[in-house]
């Protein structure tokens, strides 16, 4: 789960972790009262939207506006908050319509001496959370990743103790970070990773991350995802969702039980299992196809849950074909056969539909798909699943 900028800056000033005031606004006036209560000579206007590069993305509506506006009055946050709010925000990680601005937050300016990039990150290699700084702060840092990887310096640390005094130390030598500064990030670096661990995050990125001209080490931006697996844990982090962030279908299929995303491909797949669902969709690509979306129904899919995968699948205007890939272990493929026989009759099918059966009871699943009258086009193996569907709408 994805929260705000300003949600996160919250969570972390209640953790310690360093932040500069600011106050989310609705409209234009409230983004002017923000400024004035900020009481300062300069602050920042952000658009809240859950994708990165605001910096840099362009408002559809107004194209010379971007998603972050250094403001120097209260009329002039007002005037670019008018230009977000209700406006749609393009970025590198929106798609091409954008994403819908519902607020903004206004914040504080300060002087900067120096930006860095910080994250923590889960790295399942390791099975260790794993701090990432890097000098490179304030840009695109997939493209660091990619050009300057060395420019990534990376510390793992036990969950239980959190990161170490001498494993700052480290990353402060070689950022070339000393005196008050070094000392401000012993404790920065300390409370965030603390913070992450507690909260049960996948990530908490800060970009630009930055070193003031007083030595003080402030998180500028901020963005958490949490692990949705812990949030039985959290539960008072409901209220921080925001759906209108959502892809509908996605919440749809979350509250099914169902784990969906959506894809920009045309071939819908409906599969049993996350390394199964991986592996057709790639073979999909393997042989010239695009799938529109990951969708695993788990390995005790019922009649109700495979339905509802399909009014999913078919809500996506894109989708020209289906694939159906089940392996019968706990969902035998004779439940999966009456489920996908019962679905059709709720649904109704309007585009080919390939299936691929395997694994207990196959057989007796495949007769009855035969003896439905159904339009079913059956593949043997996952070569030629993935041969038939693209060749369906070739």
């Amino acid at each position: 789960m994805k929260i705000h900028e300003y949600q996160a800056k919250e969570l972390f000033r209640k953790a310690q972790v360093p932040v500069l005031a600011g106050f989310v606004a609705k409209t234009p006036e409230e983004a002017k009262e923000a400024f004035e209560k900020l009481a300062g000579s300069i602050a920042v206007v952000k658009a809240q939207v859950h994708a990165g590069g605001r910096g840099k993305g362009t408002v559809t509506e107004v194209p010379s506006q971007r998603g972050v506006q250094l403001v120097k009055s209260g009329d002039e946050a007002a005037a670019v908050a008018k230009n977000l709010i209700g406006n749609h925000l393009v970025t590198i990680q929106t798609a091409a319509n954008g994403a819908k601005v519902n607020q903004v937050f206004v914040e504080a300016g300060c002087k900067i001496a120096r930006e860095l990039y910080l994250a923590v990150v889960v790295d399942r290699a390791a099975q260790l959370p794993l701090l990432m700084v890097s000098s490179e702060g304030g840009v695109e840092i997939e493209k660091v990743a990619e050009e300057s990887p060395e420019k990534i310096l990376r510390e793992h640390f036990d969950p239980a103790h959190g990161i170490e005094g001498f494993q700052v130390r480290k990353l402060c030598k070689k950022l070339g970070i000393t005196g008050d500064a070094a000392k401000s990030a012993d404790f920065f670096m300390k409370k965030l990773c603390k913070l992450f661990v507690e909260l049960d995050c996948a990530m908490a990125e800060i970009n630009p991350l930055v070193i003031t001209e007083d030595n003080k080490m402030i998180a500028l931006d901020a963005k958490i995802t949490f692990d949705d697996n812990a949030m039985y844990r959290h539960p008072d982090f409901k209220a921080l969702r925001d759906l209108a962030e959502e892809e509908p279908a996605e919440i749809r299929a979350s509250n099914t039980g169902l784990s969906y995303v959506k894809l920009d491909g045309n071939i819908g797949c409906l599969v049993n299992g996350a390394g199964l669902a991986m592996a057709t969709m790639d073979i999909i690509k393997h042989h010239g196809g695009a799938p529109a979306n990951f969708l695993d129904v788990g390995g005790g899919a019922n009649t109700q849950q495979v339905t509802e995968a399909f009014r999913i699948i078919l809500s996506d205007p894109n989708v020209k074909a289906i694939l159906v890939n089940i392996f019968g272990g706990i969902a035998r493929c004779t439940t999966i056969a009456q489920a996908i026989i019962e679905a059709s009759k709720e649904v109704g099918f309007t585009v080919p539909l390939v299936v691929r059966l395997e694994g207990t009871e196959v057989e007796e699943g495949k007769k009855m798909l035969r003896e439905s009258g159904l339009a079913i086009i059956s593949a043997e193996n996952l070569t030629d699943a993935a041969q038939k569907v693209v060749g369906s709408i070739a």
